[in-house]
């Protein structure tokens, strides 16, 4: 099979080199995925080292072999997975290896390339509203006005804490944006409150803007999907001082207001024996891994309902040769309200490979 490795050169441009590698075989209770599409994220810019390496961690295709202890899944079945993050085979190739209760199924309805939209950011969106801020989860939503702010909310993880919070009947929801506010207004509810304030007018406006917006509630949790200083410093003018809580996509910043910033770590549903889990499981016996499992389940049944979708997404020219083109873009902060998605069959060539 083909397998795209990225890497950055001494002059910090990046480096695409297509390689000859075999197709991966399962552990007992991961899959193996022919890989339709594959989503890029914003962690694939910031973190490519010299070191060559197939990050692809976004995932969408047919399954190809599954693992002996596997049972929920079967070659030909069409899923999405959130590929293990730093480790082999992801799905910069034609073949990407995920563990189980990481992958999904998706229906008919829901294109390839859809579906790579989904598995990394929401889950992060759901790990950040209802494990680390523990709002009110979809099944037992929230009976009384909740306020949330949502910084970033253009963003693939913030446009799904959105739609996530939406199920929940999570309201008001003040979120933050700036040219994607049009990709984001059609998921807010102004009759409960929702509002879009516009970052491009300057920190002092935000912070007086969501004040306004909250019309009086107090606010005392937010999600950022940005995680910058300035972001976590204007959130911490505005939520309620000792109480405040802020879960972050990055790790925290010092900022001069008391607030609590918990960093919400989405490699963790992988496993529960990993540097990120807490001392205190917040859920009992339970931690990361089976909230993961759980929500991958429920977005494929949001999917197959018609209650959930994914994000708005453009398409790579030239497949895994166009990925350095598309991460020099990310970096270039040329991507707003939408995500770059791969098809691995546009790779020229590939069809000549593969005969």
């Amino acid at each position: 099979m083909k397998e795209a490795f990225v890497s950055k050169t001494s002059n910090d441009e990046f480096r695409v080199e297509l390689r000859d590698s075999p197709i991966p075989k399962p552990n007992a209770d991961q899959v193996v995925i022919r890989v339709v599409a594959v989503g890029l994220n914003p962690k694939d810019w910031k973190y490519t080292l010299a070191e060559p390496s197939n990050q692809g961690d976004d995932i969408a295709g047919y399954i190809h072999s599954v693992g002996e202890d596997v049972r929920d899944f079967r070659p030909g079945d069409r899923v999405a997975a959130f590929h293990e993050m730093m480790n082999p085979h992801g799905g910069y190739a034609e073949y990407a290896v995920a563990y189980s209760h990481t992958t999904f199924h998706i229906p008919e309805s829901t294109s390839f390339e859809e579906a790579a939209t989904i598995p990394l950011a929401a889950m992060t969106a759901a790990l950040g509203l209802f494990f680390d801020l523990q709002l009110p989860s979809p099944w037992t939503p929230a009976s009384k006005p909740t306020p949330l702010i949502v910084y970033g909310g253009a963003s693939t993880v913030g446009s799904f804490a959105i739609k996530l919070a939406s199920l929940a009947n999570i309201h008001p929801i003040i979120t933050v944006a700036g040219s994607g506010i049009p990709s984001i207004q059609p998921l807010l509810d102004p009759s409960k409150g929702d509002a879009v304030i516009d970052y491009r007018k300057g920190d002092e406006s935000v912070i007086t803007s969501l004040r306004a917006a909250l019309k009086g509630a107090k606010a005392t949790i937010a999600l950022d999907a940005v995680s910058e200083h300035d972001t976590i410093r204007n959130l911490s003018h505005v939520l309620e001082p000792e109480v405040g809580k802020i879960a972050l996509i990055l790790p925290a910043k010092e900022v001069e207001k008391p607030v609590t910033q918990i960093t919400t770590y989405v490699g963790s549903v992988h496993s529960d024996d990993n540097v990120f889990m807490k001392d205190t499981p917040r859920f009992g016996k339970l931690g990361q891994k089976e909230f993961g499992a759980v929500y991958f389940k429920f977005f494929a049944r949001g999917l197959e309902g018609g209650w959930f979708s994914g994000h708005p997404h453009r398409i790579v020219e030239g497949g895994l040769e166009g990925l350095a083109n598309a991460l020099s873009n990310m970096r270039a902060g040329k991507v707003s309200a939408f995500k770059y998605v791969v098809r691995i069959a546009d790779t020229p060539g590939l069809e000549k490979a593969q005969g």
